[in-house]
């Protein structure tokens, strides 16, 4: 997807610091020490339990292509520090000209059902390669699990009903749109109104005509009859430019017309006014005047709130069209997604744990190289656990300690570790998929669902828990923190 709409090299897709701290790595002499990296988000977006990991794909196409050309190193040569002299020097710029990516990365599979402080992504290999890619994984991950995860709650409030994604004109951006498209599809979205996401990326595209084309002719009528003339075969006539109930009697003139022809009208649009209202009364016209299947369409900011308001009202609406508010993620514009350095080998290559200390307990990451399990029971989950590597579980029983503090001991349950190989030596080791396995991979996991944690108002907080020993782990290395700063 990257490389269909950018034609240029994204390595400076980064923060400035990625490189000033780069650079310090390599005059220090531990630029090649290698590390791990994990990153997480610390609380669920939209004020709900759960979100839809999204964006792996286009974080593997950009560390895959991360090479500096020769315009890169010389725009980087150009940069001052504040006594005017350059930032950089010529050992750390041919150090970049050489570079190539060895990373080793695990991640959980696209379109999982993930949660709070549990890792989506573990980096491991040299600092100096963990430090430069983190922005461009925050980058795209943040942004395309908040649009998945919003569409997949608009979606579960449709119960099956088609929903189109119309936000390109309100998306930020180009890329902005492209990836909001995609990740909206993921989400659970039918289809889209953006040709070049429908290009790039094979989602189905979907739309007929706007206000302009009714207004741009002498009557409402005309602009109908027009339509169905020139695209008999795509006619969705929007039926609220004038007055709603009148456009849905002028759509049905025009219907009949066309199924004398030998074609059928898709459907009526609304776009303003009382969607509920207005949509009672419009399927009663359409279904006494014979198009039972005919689908009422509507639009107007629309949201998982709103949808679900429509619905308990009595609205006759069966496909949704929705767009500010999805590819904006109006009601949250930011994840806040974090990319923590958990672990490092020291001078003589023993692995030393790391963590982030805070006041607020929720800021204090985990240390060690992490894994996911997750437990299962009839089809359902039960548990999430967060584990290292280096401490392997036992397959039958582990014990864990809950956000309370309680120990407590889970056993004879099905269960999958969730971060499964992505990148070997800087190669893809990551299965093809289509955008519509990821799609039916969303699906499948919301299912595995208790209903209580996908309640958009009021939902239940998942149990995402500690392995016993990495609990133990990270509470002595917090006092040990905490008694070398004093």
């Amino acid at each position: 997807m990257l490389e269909d709409i950018y034609k240029t090299s994204l390595c400076l897709h980064t923060d400035l610091y990625q490189l000033t701290m780069s650079y310090g790595y390599l005059k220090s002499g531990i630029a090649e020490r290698e590390a791990v990296f994990h990153m997480f988000f610390r609380k669920s977006p939209f004020n709900g339990a759960y979100a839809v990991f999204c964006g792996l794909e286009q974080v593997v196409e950009y560390l895959q292509q991360l090479t500096f050309t020769d315009d890169d190193l010389e725009y980087l040569r150009g940069l001052n520090g504040a006594d005017s002299l350059p930032l950089f020097d010529d050992e750390f710029l041919s150090y970049l000209q050489n570079l190539k990516i060895t990373l080793e990365i695990d991640a959980v599979e696209e379109g999982t059902v993930v949660f709070a402080n549990e890792p989506l992504i573990r980096v491991k290999g040299p600092l100096l390669q963990c430090q430069l890619v983190e922005t461009a994984i925050l980058n795209i991950i943040n942004f395309q699990t908040l649009i998945a995860t919003k569409a997949s709650r608009m979606a579960m409030i449709a119960s099956g009903e088609p929903i189109l994604e119309f936000g390109l004109r309100r998306a930020q951006g180009i890329d902005g749109s492209i990836s909001s498209s995609r990740a909206a599809y993921i989400g659970g979205c039918s289809a889209t109104s953006n040709v070049l996401a429908g290009k790039i990326l094979g989602i189905p595209v979907k739309g007929t005509h706007a206000h302009s084309w009714i207004m741009s002719f002498d009557t409402e009528m005309e602009a109908f009859e027009k339509y169905a003339e020139i695209m008999p075969n795509n006619c969705i006539f929007l039926v609220d430019t004038y007055d709603t109930l009148q456009g849905v009697k002028n759509a049905i003139t025009v219907g009949k017309t066309l199924e004398a022809n030998g074609h059928k009208m898709l459907g009526i649009r609304l776009d303003s006014g009382d969607l509920a209202s207005l949509s009672i009364k419009a399927r009663a016209m359409l279904d006494e005047a014979g198009f039972k299947d005919a689908a009422v369409v509507a639009s107007n900011d629309l949201d998982e709130y709103s949808i679900e308001k429509l619905k308990k009202n009595g609205a006759r609406v069966n496909v949704w069209g929705v767009g500010t508010k999805l590819s904006t993620a109006y009601d949250q514009p930011a994840l806040g997604g974090v990319y923590k350095l958990s672990a490092i080998k020291d001078e003589n290559g023993v692995w030393q744990d790391k963590l982030k200390l805070s006041e607020e307990s929720v800021k204090t990451s985990n240390p060690g190289q992490l894994q996911v399990r997750r437990y299962c029971s009839a089809g359902k989950v039960e548990v999430d656990m967060i584990y290292t590597v280096d401490c392997p579980l036992d397959n039958q029983y582990a014990s864990f300690v809950d956000d309370k503090g309680d120990v407590d001991q889970i056993g004879n349950s099905e269960f999958v570790d969730l971060l499964i190989p992505v990148l070997r030596n800087g190669t893809s080791v990551l299965k093809k998929t289509t955008l519509q396995d990821i799609q039916k991979h969303t699906q499948k996991q919301l299912d595995m669902f208790a209903d209580s944690y996908r309640n958009i108002e009021t939902p239940e907080k998942f149990k995402v828990v500690l392995e016993k020993r990495l609990h133990d782990k990270k509470q002595t290395l917090i006092k040990k923190i905490q008694q070398n700063v004093k």
